[in-house]
């Protein structure tokens, strides 16, 4: 029997998003670091990246990596190391981004204890106020760096978009490419990573106005759901509906809309509000805010209409459909990013993985 709540993954649309984009990546010298982090690393996408294209794998999370120890490709972790990991770091992880220089120190003190030495991709701050090192202290983290034994300077890198919603430019990723400049000319050294953001600069890719030192773009969200981030344009010859969630009716009834009696807070200290349109339909599926937020949520029948949910229950209104809905019944949801990290991420929603 069909086990519900299911996230449905076509991995021929995904593939032919990878081989796309990274086709794309190539004709400006770009190679494309796969993101797998919004499937909690599962080992079939991570294989459908590598047959794809893509150059390097990259989550933020070390459990993730090593599950892909037996993947020939270079594994990125994309969060600042915890020092409380270090030693997995070392261990499962080809290389790092980061941005403090006590934690560098102690990678490097590990990495000499495993006999390795290990890479770093040094962040940079240029505007979006996540992680990243200010420019003006770029020479005084190189000169602590290039004393390190067991620390290679693999490059640098930026990150846009993500916390401070900043859009790629060709300024500020300019500003990448002239640090890079600087670090090779001083320190003599050859950096063999301008890593230029993620999935919202691809736009710049597409309008041939990206600084021709950025050789890497750290990709998720393009891969999985065909689009740029920047702007949230549909990117020419990829798949839009590569992953969906079904979900299963367990009451249908017709119900008055408004609550009945004094209106308090909801169980997650909310207090609700409702709009009045007297008795409708309401069907009642077995998924809830404990799986994902409804609200991330769009259901393929556009005459539904997503009115709340609980921790184990969302609730819709089917009245206006032209389906006649029943108990046991299917319902199928688009997805967006946000909304499949956490479908994906939960141990009660399963993952179903296609090649159509």
């Amino acid at each position: 029997m069909t086990e519900y709540p299911r996230v449905v993954v076509d991995l021929s649309k995904i593939r032919e998003n990878v081989k796309k984009l990274t086709k794309k990546c190539k004709e400006f010298q770009i190679d494309v670091v796969g993101i797998t982090k919004v499937f909690s690393g599962n080992i079939e996408i991570a294989k459908v990246f590598v047959e794809g294209g893509v150059r390097y794998l990259g989550d933020s999370r070390v459990k993730n990596l090593k599950k892909y120890e037996n993947l020939d490709v270079p594994k990125i972790m994309i969060r600042l190391p915890m020092r409380s990991q270090i030693k997995e770091i070392i261990k499962h992880v080809d290389i790092s981004l980061n941005s403090e220089i006590s934690t560098i120190v102690l990678l490097n003190e590990e990495a000499g204890k495993q006999y390795r030495v290990h890479r770093i991709i040094l962040m940079l701050e240029l505007g979006d106020l996540r992680e990243g090192i200010l420019p003006e202290d770029v020479e005084r983290y190189m000169e602590q760096i290039n004393s390190m034994k067991n620390i290679k300077l693999e490059g640098i890198g930026v990150n846009l978009t993500c916390y401070g919603g900043i859009i790629p430019s060709f300024d500020n990723l300019g500003q990448l490419e002239k640090i890079s400049d600087l670090i090779e000319e001083k320190y003599n050294l050859k950096l063999n990573v301008i890593s230029g953001g993620n999935s919202s600069s691809l736009d710049l890719l597409w309008k041939s106005n990206m600084p021709s030192k950025i050789n890497n773009l750290r990709l998720g969200e393009s891969l999985i759901f065909g689009r740029e981030t920047a702007y949230g344009k549909d990117l020419e010859g990829c798949f839009y509906d590569s992953v969906k969630l079904e979900a299963e009716i367990i009451e249908l009834k017709e119900k008055q809309s408004y609550p009945v009696g004094e209106i308090g807070f909801n169980a997650f200290g909310e207090k609700p509000t409702f709009i009045d349109r007297g008795k409708r339909k309401r069907a009642i599926l077995a998924i809830g805010k404990q799986d994902v937020d409804q609200f991330s949520l769009k259901a393929m029948d556009e005459k539904l209409i997503i009115l709340g949910a609980s921790s184990d229950h969302l609730v819709l209104d089917v009245t206006d459909s032209k389906i006649e809905y029943k108990v046991g019944d299917i319902v199928e949801f688009k997805l967006d990013y946000g909304s499949l990290l956490q479908l994906t991420t939960s141990p009660y929603v399963k993952k179903v993985f296609n090649e159509n």
